[in-house]
């Protein structure tokens, strides 16, 4: 199977197609797998990336650094495949990882989408106070009611299945990953003067659309785009819109558009 070696530990990840370089970062509930809706749709016209963070999925982490590695992880991975510069699609964690990268790499970045995610951001009030109210209020709300949306839920057992086994193979939950998440504010987002798109799900209880639009409001220039009938899972629960979205931002950035 195809690693990348950090340190003690080892990132797994799978590459697909040719073309300009496009990385998918999962979140808590995912791993590489979970990007089985966007890989076939992209890999036709990009190089897709899906890797699984330290901890996930068939990566390790010896020296149980969890999240507090993921910048560094994610630099490894693209030197290790010979990646310059790519665009970065993050979920929820994955969200996290990628915004801070940008932060700390924007030469490395041609665009970044930050997906169902707030995750590891630093907003002024009063949106940091209202972003606390939620995560209290969803704390003892089951794994399945945190990242998938009434609708899926309810219309498609099969698929909210799937979801739940993607996640077993993972060795850590949201409850035991260790490590602090990348801190990232808005502001240093911004400065770093790489496309911005921000998508949401319509029924995220994690990071209600709402909160998610406000963010954005901070970084000048970024893109915005609710998508209706999906929950925390966006790319998962409605992949078509999610796809559609991803692929509009794509064709706006100079040397990634199809052909």
């Amino acid at each position: 199977m195809p690693y990348i070696d950090v340190g003690e530990s080892r990132l797994y990840y799978e590459a697909y197609g040719e073309g300009p370089p496009l990385v998918l970062a999962h979140g808590v509930g995912g791993n590489h797998a979970s990007w089985f809706r966007q890989v076939p749709e992209f890999a036709r016209n990009y190089r897709v990336v899906v890797f699984d963070h330290r901890a996930f999925g068939n990566s390790t982490d010896i020296e149980q650094l969890g999240r507090a590695r993921f910048i560094a992880d994610l630099e490894a991975l693209l030197d290790g495949l010979g990646i310059a510069r790519a665009v970065l699609v993050g979920q929820s964690m994955g969200g996290g990882t990628v915004a801070a990268f940008t932060i700390a790499h924007p030469e490395r970045v041609a665009g970044v989408v930050v997906a169902s995610s707030l995750a590891g951001c630093v907003p002024p009030e009063p949106i940091a106070s209202e972003l606390r109210a939620v995560e209290a209020a969803t704390a003892d709300l089951s794994q399945v009611e945190r990242v998938l949306g009434p609708v899926l839920r309810e219309d498609d057992p099969a698929l909210t299945l799937l979801y739940l086994q993607i996640a077993s193979f993972n060795s850590v939950t949201i409850k035991t990953v260790r490590g602090a998440m990348p801190r990232w504010s808005p502001r240093e987002l911004a400065a770093g003067g790489v496309p911005v798109q921000f998508l949401a799900g319509e029924h995220d209880v994690l990071f209600p659309p709402e909160l998610v639009c406000a963010v954005h409001g901070l970084v000048p220039g970024s893109r915005y785009h609710m998508i209706e009938g999906a929950g925390h899972s966006a790319y998962f629960e409605r992949a078509t819109a999610f796809n559609t979205r991803l692929a509009a931002f794509l064709e706006e950035l100079p040397g990634w558009q199809v052909r």
